[in-house]
């Protein structure tokens, strides 16, 4: 999808508008990007996350809602995993929202769709069982309003639960880790016997450079954990608490997935995928066994949080 200067203009204006185009523009690429799929190994992946932060308790859930579902990876894969009964997705991006569905009638899930900002949620209060979002709270303006609006669309004792936030800390190491990878790819397959099979045309590297700069103006927050869960709790939550993930698996799978945007589709093999997918296991099990019971949690890339409606 091309995107033309004036909707570019009001993009780099309005965060709104910049997630919209930005979101639209990466739908029918973002699983291939993010080497998203609904089979077992995202299953473990989703549900290993929800469950780090908020247990297996009361599964499953009769009605679960999910802000910024993108093209539906949390949602989809937790659906699989037996946490809800149904669901609806949300973006404020249509086009998420259309590949999203699209994906779970293919999974045969029970899933609605509908284009929604974060910050004005068109639901009636009470309405869900389960509020869940991933990687999202960073793209919304105002959190303090989007948290009061997803404690109010649950019900009493209902549960919200988002993960895979970026810390300030963490997220500083990640893109300087991306940017060097970049720059090391970039020359590495420009190499004479390199080149044919992994180099990008020209005309790839500049589009990817301009998604760059509309993902610059798209990602508004990083957090640092107490202040997350302050947030929260002014909406009203309660039993409030974070956890964070990625330390190492952060420094390794960063510069592996910047690697694998820089060079051609398909290019690194399937030795490549099962070596980087088995290195990030290994990686993840021992921060979450050894460097969190000593490094602060600050320093770790992701954050997740989760409460309850009183």
């Amino acid at each position: 999808m091309s995107v033309d200067d004036e909707r570019l203009r009001e993009a780099w204006a309005d965060p709104k508008v910049a997630n919209i185009v930005y979101h639209d523009w990466e739908a029918s690429t973002y699983d291939e990007k993010w080497n998203i799929s609904y089979d077992e190994r995202c299953v473990s992946y989703a549900r290993d996350r929800y469950t780090h932060i908020a247990a297996a308790d009361g599964w499953p859930f009769g009605r679960m809602l999910e802000i910024g579902a993108g093209t539906g990876f949390f949602t989809l894969n937790l659906l699989q995993a037996g946490v809800a009964r149904s669901a609806v997705v949300t973006d404020i991006s249509q086009g998420m929202v259309d590949v999203a569905v699209r994906n779970g009638q293919h999974l045969g899930l029970d899933v609605a769709g509908r284009t929604a900002d974060a910050e004005s949620l068109p639901f009636d209060d009470a309405e869900f069982d389960l509020v869940i979002g991933h990687a999202v709270l960073h793209h919304i303006p105002d959190l303090d309003l989007a948290f009061r609006e997803i404690v109010r669309v649950l019900k009493p004792g209902g549960r919200f639960v988002f993960c895979g936030e970026p810390t300030q800390r963490g997220d500083v190491v990640a893109r300087r880790l991306s940017a060097l990878a970049w720059w090391g790819a970039g020359r590495v397959t420009r190499l004479p016997f390199l080149r044919d099979r992994y180099a990008r045309t020209d005309e790839e590297l500049a589009a990817s450079s301009a998604e760059a700069h509309l993902e610059a103006i798209v990602d508004l927050h990083t957090f640092d954990p107490d202040r997350l869960a302050a947030l929260a709790m002014r909406a009203g939550a309660i039993d409030v608490r974070t956890v964070t993930e990625e330390l190492t698996a952060s420094w390794f799978g960063w510069p592996v997935r910047t690697i694998e945007a820089a060079v051609k589709p398909g290019s690194l093999g399937w030795n490549w995928a099962i070596f980087a997918y088995r290195t990030w296991l290994a990686l993840d099990a021992a921060d979450r066994r050894f460097f969190s019971r000593w490094v602060p949690d600050e320093l770790f890339y992701n954050v997740s949080v989760t409460g309850v409606r009183p």
